[in-house]
Formats: structure tokens, C-alpha cells, sequence
């Protein structure tokens, strides 16, 4: 039985939207962008890892846990711009490429 797009990557919008938050952080916004910013990564990594590791898809569900931790708002990582950008560009990738590539495994048909 084939799966529908969103149920087969139940991750997929939250995953998006933070990329294309990402992606949008390389200009110039008002430092309370940067605040939502985290808000929004730190929210899509962690649900993002949660799926994967329900998955069991472990190894990248420490990868998303680690992105979640990056941009925690309640202990912020204080690094300087020129440090950001690459990271937000990278995450931003990263979260973009899970959306496309992961899916929900299909179940075993035991014969």
C-alpha cells in the first residue's frame, strides 16, 4: 500500500519550514528574528529526532537532537555571525535533505 507524502514523513513540514527560517537568517533581520529563529530549529530538530528514533533511524536522531540543542533558546549558544551563517546554512541543508530522503520504513511482510 502505497503512503501519502505526509504520512510517510511525518517530519516533513516542520523540517521545511525551519530550513526555509534558516535559509532566510543568512540576511539581515532584527535580533528578535534570531530569538524566534531558535524557537522554531530548536522545535523542528527535536521533533525531527524523536521521529527518526521511533524509526529507529538512531544515528540521525543524534544528528537532529544535536541541531535542537544548538538552537535552544533557554541556554542560548552565543557565537558570532560569521560563525552562524555557515551553521544556519548547513542545518538549513541538512533539514531540507531528511525531508526529501527519509520516510517512514514500510512494514515487514514476514511469508
Amino acid at each position: 500500500m502505497r503512503q501519502g507524502f505526509l504520512t510517510a514523513r511525518p517530519h516533513a513540514i516542520a523540517s521545511a519550514v525551519a530550513a526555509l527560517a534558516l535559509f532566510a537568517a543568512l540576511g539581515q533581520w532584527p535580533y528578535g528574528y534570531y530569538t524566534v529563529l531558535r524557537f522554531i530549529v530548536c522545535g523542528a530538530g527535536g521533533y525531527t529526532a524523536f521521529v527518526l528514533y521511533g524509526w529507529g533511524r538512531i544515528g540521525l536522531a543524534w544528528l537532529f537532537g544535536f541541531i535542537a540543542v544548538l538552537f535552544n533558546p533557554v541556554v542560548p549558544i552565543h557565537l558570532s555571525r560569521e560563525l552562524w551563517q555557515p551553521i544556519d546554512a548547513l542545518c538549513g541543508v541538512l533539514l531540507l535533505v531528511v525531508v526529501v530522503t527519509v520516510k517512514k520504513p514500510s512494514p515487514r511482510r514476514d511469508t
